[in-house]
């Protein structure tokens, strides 16, 4: 019988050939601070004005919320590829699995939360005087567990993951560890864990994608007449944030790990995991621009009275 060592660390490739990458840290980490950044102001600009407290903008910090962690998962140990040599780019085996597990829980919940927020202005939009007394309280929050359905997904797939031997090979050929990569990394016939993420791939992307296109197409059929342009403005600017977030994601795991490029493929998770614009595009800037200035003008008042 063949001896198998087994593997305690990963070696994370990052972007090779390069060596270090100090002009893409400097621009990640802007980007980065202007994601976090957007994403708290959102949160604490909602929780502080009570004008704001209401389901929309309920969904929307659910959303920033989201995002600042998603992010989080990944830049800070990109950013860290991006400065150090090849072989101090190690990561323990079971800091890289958990790493993999909280970005596909957290991605996986910001699909089906996008999709809610679809819905959400679908009734807002095409059933303004009963949204009040549809869209309750009650009804956000268990809206919102639809978190609960990512985690059963993710934690499901992730017990038969840690299962899996790895030996020998521990390089990793991306900037974190992504599950693509670690199932290319294992020693034993993956195939049957990569079907099931195939499997859970299709059912969710599309059918959220999908959920959400024919929400906008109702609103889009409400809000075309004359007089809408501003309503028309948002609701395209939020497919569009849906559409490349889905469509990035079908790109990167809607394949077989085969026959995947991890370099094309890194290049589209760099841009997927720093989602800049999305906190700027799915919060409607008057009313943010409106709590912002009445916040910001609160301590001058204070200080004239």
């Amino acid at each position: 019988m063949r001896n198998i060592t087994a593997i305690t660390e990963f070696i994370l490739l990052g972007f090779p050939g390069i060596g270090v990458q100090i002009p893409p840290f400097t621009v990640i980490f802007f980007i980065y601070i202007l994601t976090l950044a957007g994403n708290r102001l959102i949160v604490a600009i909602v929780w502080a004005e009570p004008g704001l407290q209401i389901s929309m903008y309920f969904f929307f910090c659910n959303l920033s919320f989201l995002e600042i962690w998603y992010t989080t998962t990944v830049i800070p140990k990109q950013l860290e590829t991006s400065l150090v040599a090849k072989k101090k780019k190690a990561v323990c085996t079971s800091c890289c699995l958990l790493q993999a597990f909280f970005h596909f829980f957290l991605g996986t919940t910001e699909i089906f939360s996008l999709t809610v927020t679809s819905f959400d202005h679908y009734l807002a939009i095409r059933k303004p005087l009963h949204y009040p007394t549809i869209m309750t309280s009650n009804l956000c929050l268990q809206l919102a567990s639809a978190r609960v359905v990512g985690l059963t997904i993710v934690f499901c797939q992730m017990l038969l993951f840690i299962q899996l031997p790895f030996c020998s090979n521990n390089i990793i050929n991306h900037f974190y560890c992504d599950i693509g990569p670690i199932l290319k990394a294992a020693c034993a016939d993956p195939s049957i864990l990569e079907r099931l993420v195939l499997l859970a791939t299709i059912l969710v992307i599309p059918g959220s994608l999908l959920l959400a296109v024919i929400s906008y197409i109702y609103i889009l059929s409400t809000i075309l007449p004359p007089g809408c342009q501003k309503a028309f403005s948002i609701c395209t600017s939020h497919l569009t944030v849906v559409s490349l977030f889905h469509g990035a994601v079908l790109f990167m795991y809607l394949r077989p790990i085969a026959h995947s490029s991890f370099k094309i493929i890194k290049v589209v998770s760099v841009l997927n995991t720093i989602p800049l614009l999305n906190p700027f595009v799915y919060t409607p800037r008057n009313e943010v621009k409106g709590a912002l200035r009445k916040a910001m003008a609160f301590p001058k008042t204070c200080h004239a009275e």
